[in-house]
């Protein structure tokens, strides 16, 4: 007897289902089961992974969801056919919308009078009114069952012989069902925990909320068969037999209303394109560009994608009507007609790009383009989206959020009992980014034992929870966009922003099921040039855009060279500045290299090391037979996702199609394996071609490097143009590129301080925050065509500070300056509040002195009565009050703009330092490589990038500069603490220095706050 599970919740029944689908797939295979339905509870948010894991194990899904209707017992519905499905898709909509989010409240008036398509499984039949078991029999007629789910409770025969006399008397049939909640058994303690998360209790106080035993997961037929009879047993697989269908029977349409009257969408994508041309190249088109532009369109004709390509036009080309500065990037740049269409400014003739890389016909999915927004902006973007195509047919896609270190520590420590200061200090020996459970040095730093069974029990849970689904939230700017309601598609849902819609499916399982999505993302670097070069053009020192920006500027890429890259874009992290002096990078071409290189899959390929050897000439240039076309740019190193497709092509007879489908692979194989079949045909096709086994065997291993990380060169070069701009403005017009990245944040990884800090050390005068001259913004100030202007700081450096109120002074000032301070508070009707803030951060100092007699001021500020109203105020004579030292003016900087124009920081204790035989950043220049040295410095960044194997990159400052350190995963493990919470950090280190760049490798952390007590510096971390 076989056996069908029509009744099981996945990990996307949140804080319900303990296992995953792939779990789940994997031991309903392993047992012999004939099928397995998929039914979280009113979703189907899961329903994608499911369909993915029933293919990799080769068992039919049945699609379908739990849901309660009116508080009644819960039905299980499953989906006989394609309108069923839609069906089912509109009732879950219908009940997440009326709800909010994570919620819903399914009603007997959402269901029609027929339900097609769907069968229907009542649970706890034996609990249900006559007159809800008379209405579903109404609706479902035939298709209608008692699910009998036995557990090896005490009342399983009671509760059977219920069912059957219900049975009997409604002529209902019965069916066998498992309720399943996991895999494997041993899944128990997760369910357990996740059930008193769920209902925010411990998991001793969840009582009747737990399930009495572990029998709620896949058994095996023959325990099944001891429970069930061979006819409820045999039943399951009628129902099996009788849901037919499958999520690639859902078929996608675009929308079709942005061709005018007079036109089809071929007609008038290619009328568009041939205007794009024109103006691309006022010239005459070339005639490559022009055979790519035929090629493509071709191509998208035959794929029917021009809606596609229409859809993402009409939304750049409302941005750009808004003056919204925007870019296409990724994939669509290696399109002649996105090019044409102005979505993109990379000019594929020149990079050679592959189309196939785009849009294929073997792959026949529907390309992918991102643009980028202004960070600031963007909302008016999605705003516009929204309105075109109207709620029911465009939403934002979802975004599964899994547990990580943190919250996953956070929740089983509080669902296990523990007291809340003990859970924050557990979940204090992990970060956010966490991606497994902390070891027993960490533990034991803080205070606990990690042999306690206690502990044991928190640190296995918290392995299993650790990338588990906690909820759906919505994607940044990911659009899906239909001709149809798109709740015929995929359930909608709330989301948690007011007026916003989304779909119940990740991003990244619309490419499985051929869905149109358009990421309108947002990037702060396009904000900060766009508000670099309004300042400027403000300001009469130049009128500029991204276009007319000279182009391959020799001091420009000087000034690269030198890695001197704080505030640009994607070259100013502390790895790319430690590439950069090895680069050296000369022309647009080195910058798209040095965007990529810095990378997982390059570094885990092997490649960085021989192109820099090659680059110096250290070791020969060597290209494989009939290969130096696809490898002559990178120095014969594949670099690129499109070398390797081009290889594929060309070396092992791929058509670009499948070189495609090579590359998704390659992108995968970690994730869901499937790479061997295209080794074997990688193999095959080199070696009937004449190269050689090792020559592939190394080919393959460097594909495999790439992982889910290998950069496409297309990707590369859109983010190498807004690298270049900004890397220009910065050389050319640094106090206004400092005060438009200020006025942008929050970006980048660098803080406020930091940006000054680098500003000053480039000789540009920084003036504080005062209220006579501040906007707002950050501006700049004695301006002079010939000369460095300075940087005014901005009201909005001060935290807490209101913009309304900013603009409020700088209306107050216009025509007649402020007297003093009562008059700046009475024309600007700043309450207490506002006057503090401005005076603990030293904006009153021209109108009333020092931060001390400034407070004096504020407090004698009083809202002047009628009767006295005109009159002028009785002068007081100020008492004489003790002035700031430098130390207690730097601290109070920090405390209400967390940064300082004054000494830096480690001024002050630079001599205690020097006792401790502490070494200042320039003194290091001084000392040879492999040398033992203690440094101190400031905290400024700490990164774990995910292939770092669990090493921290630290950034550290002194009044000097900025130091580079490593963290092995032992030391951090060791002093997790020290390293996590530091502010200021002292270190014994290793000094290592290669090729002009130098680094510290840490052996020991000490926590030196207490140097700089009061003193509250926020670094950027993990990000």
């Amino acid at each position: 007897m076989s056996y069908a599970e029509l009744h099981c919740l996945s990990a996307f029944s949140f804080q319900r289902g303990a296992s995953t689908a792939d779990e789940l797939f994997e031991r309903a295979k392993a047992n012999g089961y004939a099928a397995l339905a998929i039914t979280d509870e009113c979703s189907l948010a899961g329903i994608v992974r499911a369909y993915e894991a029933a293919a990799k194990h080769q068992l039919p899904l049945i699609t379908g969801s739990e849901i309660r209707i009116d508080e009644g017992p819960k039905i299980v519905l499953l989906c006989e056919s394609l309108a069923g499905y839609t069906t089912l898709c509109r009732l879950i909509t219908v009940a997440r919308r009326r709800a909010p989010k994570g919620q819903y409240a399914s009603l007997r008036e959402d269901f029609p009078e027929q339900v097609e398509g769907l069968c229907c499984l009542l649970c706890d039949g034996d609990q249900a009114s006559d007159d809800y078991i008379a209405w579903l029999q109404a609706r479902f007629g035939d298709r209608l069952w008692l699910a009998v789910e036995l557990h090896q409770g005490q009342q399983d025969n009671a509760k059977l012989q219920s069912l059957r006399s219900l049975g009997e008397r409604t002529r209902i049939p019965l069916v066998a069902c498992g309720d399943v909640h996991m895999h494997v058994r041993r899944r128990r303690a997760l369910q357990d925990t996740l059930t008193a998360i769920r209902h925010h209790c411990t998991v001793a106080e969840a009582g009747w909320q737990l399930f009495p035993n572990g029998e709620r997961h896949l058994r095996t037929i023959e325990a099944l068969s001891k429970l069930y009879s061979d006819e409820l047993m045999g039943e399951t697989l009628r129902v099996a037999a009788r849901c037919g269908f499958t999520l690639d029977q859902l078929r996608y349409t675009y929308p079709r209303e942005l061709v005018p009257e007079g036109h089809t969408p071929t007609s008038w994508l290619r009328h568009l394109s041939e205007e794009g041309a024109a103006w691309r190249w006022p010239n005459g088109v070339p005639e490559r560009a022009r055979a790519l532009i035929e090629h493509e369109l071709s191509l998208i004709a035959e794929l029917s994608y021009e809606s596609y390509f229409l859809t993402v036009h009409d939304i750049v080309r409302f941005a750009r009507g808004e003056g919204i500065l925007c870019q296409g990037r990724g994939s669509a740049a290696n399109s002649a007609v996105c090019f044409a269409l102005g979505v993109t400014e990379i000019d594929p003739v020149r990079m050679n790009l592959l189309f196939e890389r785009f849009i294929s016909r073997e792959r026949n999915e529907p390309p992918d383009i991102d643009i980028d927004f202004e960070h600031e902006r963007r909302e008016e973007v999605l705003q516009y989206v929204f309105e075109r195509y109207g709620r029911e047919r465009a939403a934002l896609t979802a975004v599964a959020n899994s547990y990580r270190g943190r919250s996953a520590i956070r929740d089983v420590a509080k669902a296990l009992g523990l007291p809340p200061d003990q859970v924050n200090e557990l979940a204090a020996t992990m970060s956010h980014w966490s991606e497994r459970a902390p070891s027993g040095d960490t533990l034991r730093e803080r205070g606990f034992d990690p042999e306690s069974s206690l502990m044991r029990r928190v640190v296995a849970l918290t392995g299993e929870l650790i990338n588990f689904p906690r909820h759906l939230s919505q994607h940044p700017g990911g659009f899906v966009i239909s001709e149809h309601p798109l709740h015929t598609l995929v359930p909608v849902e709330n989301a948690a922003m007011d007026g916003r819609t989304v779909i119940q499916w990740d991003k990244d399982d619309l490419d499985a099921l051929g869905l149109m999505k358009v990421d309108c993302l947002a990037l702060g670097m396009l904000t900060a040039v766009r508000k670099c070069l309004d300042m400027l053009r403000a300001t009469g020192r130049r009128d500029l855009t991204v276009a007319t920006i000279p182009s391959e500027d020799a001091q420009t890429y000087t000034m690269i060279g030198k890695a001197d890259t704080v505030g640009v874009f994607q070259i100013e992290s502390r790895a790319q500045m430690a590439m950069l002096p090895r680069l050296q990078p000369k022309n647009f071409y080195d910058l798209v290299i040095e965007v990529a290189i810095v990378r997982p899959g390059p570094i885990q390929g092997d490649m960085v090391h021989p192109y820099l050897r090659r680059r110096r000439g250290e070791d020969p240039i060597d290209y494989p037979k009939g290969l130096e076309h696809v490898f002559e740019r990178t120095l014969g190193v594949p670099l690129f996702q499109e070398q390797v497709m081009q290889l594929a092509v060309d070396a092992a007879g791929f058509t670009p199609g499948e070189a495609d489908q090579l590359r998704r692979s390659m992108a995968a194989w970690k994730r869901r394996g499937g790479l061997e079949p295209h080794r074997q045909r990688l193999l095959e096709g080199m070696l009937a071609r004449g190269y050689t086994q090792d020559y592939a065997d190394r080919i393959f291993d460097q594909i495999k490097g790439f992982g889910s990380y290998g950069f496409p060169e297309s990707h590369a070069a859109s983010f190498a143009l807004i690298t270049y701009a900004s890397c220009w403005l910065k050389c050319h017009e640094p106090a206004a590129f400092a005060a438009s990245l200020i006025n942008s944040q929050p970006l980048g990884f660098y803080t406020n301080d930091q940006i000054l800090q680098d500003a000053r050390r480039h000789s540009i005068r920084v003036l504080p925050v005062d209220v006579r001259y501040s906007d707002w913004d950050c501006t700049l100030a004695n301006i002079d065509t010939t000369a460095r202007p300075a940087i005014r700081l901005g009201l909005r450096l001060i935290s807490g500070f209101g913009e309304e109120v900013a603009q409020r002074i700088s209306t107050a000032r216009i025509g007649r300056e402020f007297t003093d301070v009562a008059d700046l508070c009475m024309r600007a009707g700043l309450d207490r509040k506002h006057q503090a803030l401005l005076a603990d951060a030293g904006a009153l100092k021209g109108l009333a002195g020092n931060r001390h007699r400034s407070r004096w001021a504020v407090t004698g500020v009083e809202k002047p009565l009628p009767l006295f109203d005109g009159l002028p105020g009785t002068p007081e004579e100020a008492p004489v009050l003790p002035v700031p030292t430098p130390f207690e003016d730097m601290q109070a900087d920090y405390a209400s703009t967390s940064m300082t124009l004054g000494k830096h920081p480690m001024s002050f204790v630079r001599r205690q330092l020097q006792v401790r035989r502490y070494r200042r950043s320039g003194e290091l220049a001084n000392i040879p490589h492999g040398r033992n040295v203690k440094f101190a410095g400031i905290v400024r960044l700490r990164q774990r990038p995910e292939t770092a194997s669990g090493v921290t990159f630290l950034t550290l400052e002194d009044e000097d500069g900025m130091v580079s350190a490593v963290v092995w995963r032992h030391v951090a493990d060791r002093q997790h603490r020290v390293l996590i919470e530091s502010q200021l950090l002292a270190i014994d280190a290793r000094l290592e220095r290669m090729d002009g760049v130098q680094h510290l490798i840490v052996s020991r952390m000490a926590n030196a706050d207490d140097l700089l007590a009061g003193m509250v510096s926020k670094s950027r971390d993990f990000r």
